[in-house]
């Protein structure tokens, strides 16, 4: 059976290959790595995953798909977060913003949220998260784009605002630049390409591509009566 990826919008615009070797699933929450291990998936993919709404998806549930030998990989939002959480039981993290999660660079869910659009049109990215503005900020810095005191007033914003008001236009009016400058580096990092996440989520795809081992078991766990609830729920 080939492998699941639940992803959204950090594959946003992105064109996938139709003769992919792994299916595409909506974000994931809570019940839906079970429900992949039930349906005799071996290689899972976490790059997305709802939260706000919904119950996000448990530590308790990779780690019964890893228990059952499946690969799990994480990359670029939720798949960072619980990779970081859950590398020491063999899921196996993908990209730079796991490797900050994993270092203790990053400690805030918050850094990888933001607001997107409906499934419907693709799920299109409303707002910048703060991992992905620092990297802008910081390919901006190296190309020279940014005038003296610029990034440090760009950073600070980014990190005071909200997620969900967290936008290009709102980071660069609470940094105090002129609309003619803000215009200027929007346009600027519109040229950068693809964002830090979209890339993280693109290298665990090409790792997914390039043929995923199954991995050994490291763990049992304990079937809790949460877990025993959820599968009952989930009628697994």
């Amino acid at each position: 059976m080939k492998a699941i990826v639940f992803a959204g919008p950090s594959l946003h615009g992105v064109a996938l290959d139709p003769a992919r070797t792994w299916d595409l699933a909506p974000p994931a929450s809570c019940g839906d790595i079970l429900r992949a291990v039930a349906a005799g998936r071996r290689v899972i993919g976490l790059v997305d995953g709802a939260f706000e709404d919904v119950p996000a998806v448990w530590h308790k549930e990779i780690m019964v798909a890893l228990s059952e030998g499946c690969s799990v990989l994480g990359a670029a939002s939720m798949g960072a977060l619980r990779a970081a959480e859950c590398c020491l039981y063999g899921m196996m993290g993908v990209g730079r913003i796991f490797e900050d999660y994993r270092s203790g660079r990053r400690v805030a869910d918050a850094d990888v949220a933001l607001l997107h659009g409906p499934a419907e049109l693709g799920y299109p990215v409303l707002t910048v998260t703060l991992a992905d503005a620092e990297d802008a900020i910081e390919r901006l810095t190296a190309e020279g784009a940014l005038r003296s005191g610029e990034a440090s007033r760009l950073l600070g914003a980014a990190r005071a605002l909200f997620y969900k008001d967290r936008t290009w236009e709102s980071i660069c009016d609470a940094a105090g630049l002129s609309n003619t400058r803000s215009e200027t580096i929007e346009n600027r990092i519109g040229a950068l390409g693809p964002s830090l996440k979209t890339r993280d989520a693109l290298e665990l795809l090409a790792r997914i591509e390039a043929g995923i081992r199954v991995c050994t078991p490291r763990i049992d766990p304990v079937c809790t009566h949460f877990l025993t609830h959820l599968r009952a729920r989930l009628e697994i």
